[in-house]
């Protein structure tokens, strides 16, 4: 599935080996963080290059180099474009430094950018490409194409004159197509299930936003939980109207979850940290080359929330400002971390635009936690592949499923506020580790992902049921829905006449799994409209029936209890 957001998160974000614990400011340097945001980053680039000695120290290199780019222009045996020629030299030459430090050509700066703005122009849509077809998953609420009358299951078979279909239609194409500058007219040429003649709808472009908090709803009287999917412009406003909500419905305690968070703006993870954390408590700092890049930065509000039980969900898709929220949370003991072990990415990026529009994403410092640990996990610089290759090693090693499988540097200690061990050097080390349940994973589940036939189907039953549906509280919707053994059977035949090939024992075990994700995409399409701010509540309630990370996480709110007043003993990790 897709939006017509071109969305494609970039982390960002750590300092060498400390022997002992030992969180003395006199010994643990505390620079400040940059609070780098893409605007200040680009401000900080215009005068990054200025000085007259770097120019005197490269100056040798840039005239070879640029002596070989003339030679290979004129005299080169076949006509070369030296444009990309460049722009692969550029990318080969950062191999050498870190992971993270990147180069991007325009177009793909421009994407790149996007995916932390809080909006972009275009029709409002969601789209799946399915069979060669474009299909409208469903227009997003409030926006210009659900205003035209545009519905979920719609074939777009044209835009303008231009056809949308075909063995090669790919995701860019569609974005090419749909987005475009607000106020502006675009034709859709639409066929609907059940009607034989296409219809066109004329839509006018507008600014559609976009959103960072996926859900926030009371799980109980007391629990809340938020969900948060990256650190963007608008996240920050989102969470804090989100917890205010959740407060006033009267909640007491907090499940916060940032798996699969890959990081983005820092000031917007150090906000939303400070909503948890008293005083003027230091939450971040960052330490590079030069000291103009050294910032610290602490707690300065009083928050929504900064007593009661609080548990904070992470795993190894959790990143950069994910791992600073985390990491200061857990340092000041104000949270417990649960999950698995974090991705580990503790370097800053410094977005730089260059003459051309295109964008060198330039490490400058790394970041640490209150307690003076970096998260950085180990990197050899020129060796992408091996650090690229870190997830498929920790799933080698027993990691996802066997507490013990973590292996921690014992060389990297430290301590938090009330003298708890924490270690350094690759991630968060969740306090309380839940491993991953795997039971319904199976090949025939993939082949259905990989071919949307949960999506479809999901898509259909939604559409045959719509107008009883909506009629429906989801307290009723959630008990009354049952994707029964017809359902699935009917599921199983749209597979076949897909080309997957029926297993009956792998389908078995991945039934219940397959049950629950069909009616919560019937729940999202039914109730979306309904959320504010973007949020799919009701998709992610029917979700975490089969969630198991988060019903265990359920249960830890006593530990939690326990070590915001300072007794350090809840239970030892889940092992399986």
């Amino acid at each position: 599935m897709a939006s017509e957001e071109n969305f494609n998160t970039n982390p960002e974000g750590a300092k060498g080996s400390r022997t002992e614990i030992h969180n003395s400011k006199a010994t643990v340097r505390l620079p400040m963080l940059l609070g780098i945001t893409l605007a200040g980053g680009m401000l900080i680039g215009a005068t990054f290059f200025g000085g007259t000695k770097s120019l005197n120290t490269i100056g040798r290199g840039y005239t070879k180099y640029r002596e070989i780019l003339q030679l290979i222009e004129n005299n080169y045996v076949d006509t070369v474009n030296t444009d990309e020629l460049v722009d692969y030299s550029i990318s080969k030459m950062l191999e050498k430094l870190d992971p993270h430090t990147a180069y991007m050509n325009p177009q793909d700066a421009i994407a790149a950018r996007s995916q932390l703005e809080g909006g972009f122009d275009g029709i409002g849509v969601e789209f799946n490409i399915y069979k060669d077809t474009v299909y409208v998953v469903t227009p997003l609420a409030g926006g210009p194409s659900e205003t035209a009358g545009i519905q979920s299951g719609d074939k777009i078979i044209k835009v303008d004159e231009t056809p949308l279909a075909g063995k090669k239609i790919e995701n860019s194409a569609v974005f090419k197509a749909l987005r475009g500058k607000r106020g502006t007219d675009v034709r859709l040429t639409i066929l609907r299930k059940g009607e034989k003649t296409p219809k066109v709808f004329t839509i006018t472009r507008d600014r559609i936003p976009t959103y960072s908090v996926d859900a926030a709803y009371m799980v109980d009287n007391k629990t809340g939980y938020i969900k948060v999917n990256r650190f963007s412009e608008t996240t920050y406003d989102e969470f804090k109207t989100a917890l205010g909500s959740l407060k006033s419905q009267g909640m007491t305690q907090l499940l916060m979850d940032l798996r699969n968070n890959p990081g983005g703006y820092m000031d917007r993870a150090t906000s939303i940290a400070d909503e948890f954390i008293s005083g003027n408590k230091l939450l971040v700092y960052t330490d590079g080359k030069d000291n103009r890049y050294d910032r610290q930065t602490f707690a300065r509000i009083s928050g929504l929330f900064e007593d009661g039980p609080l548990v904070v969900l992470i795993d190894e898709g959790s990143a950069s400002a994910s791992e600073i929220v985390a990491g200061a949370l857990q340092d000041h003991d104000r949270a417990l971390i649960a999950g698995r072990r974090s991705f580990g990415k503790g370097l800053v990026q410094m977005p730089v635009q260059l003459s051309d529009g295109s964008e060198l994403r330039l490490t400058i410092s790394r970041y640490y936690t209150p307690s003076g640990r970096s998260i950085q996990k180990p990197y050899v610089p020129g060796q992408e592949g091996d650090y690229e290759k870190d997830l498929e090693q920790r799933s080698r090693r027993g990691e996802y499923y066997i507490a013990d499988s973590i292996k921690n540097d014992p060389k990297l200690k430290f301590k938090t506020d009330g003298g708890r061990v924490v270690y350094g050097g690759g991630g968060i080390t969740p306090d309380y580790f839940i491993p991953r349940d795997s039971t319904w994973q199976t090949s025939y589940l993939v082949q259905l992902y990989s071919k949307n036939i949960i999506r479809e189907f999901a898509m259909e039953y939604a559409n045959e049921n719509q107008k009883k549906l909506e009629k429906l509280p989801f307290t009723e919707f959630d008990k009354a829905v049952t994707i029964g053994d017809e359902q699935m059977n009917k599921l199983v035949k749209l597979a076949t006449a897909g080309s997957i090939k029926f297993n009956e024992k792998e389908f078995n075990r991945s039934k219940n799994y397959i049950r629950t994700q069909v009616k919560a995409l019937v729940a999202r399409s039914v109730y979306q409209k309904n959320n504010k701010g973007g949020q799919n509540n009701e998709f992610f309630r029917v979700i975490s029936e089969s969630d198991d990370t988060y019903q265990k996480a359920l249960k830890l709110f006593d530990q939690a209890d326990k070590l915001e007043h300072g007794m350090f003993t809840y239970n030892k990790p889940e092992k399986k």
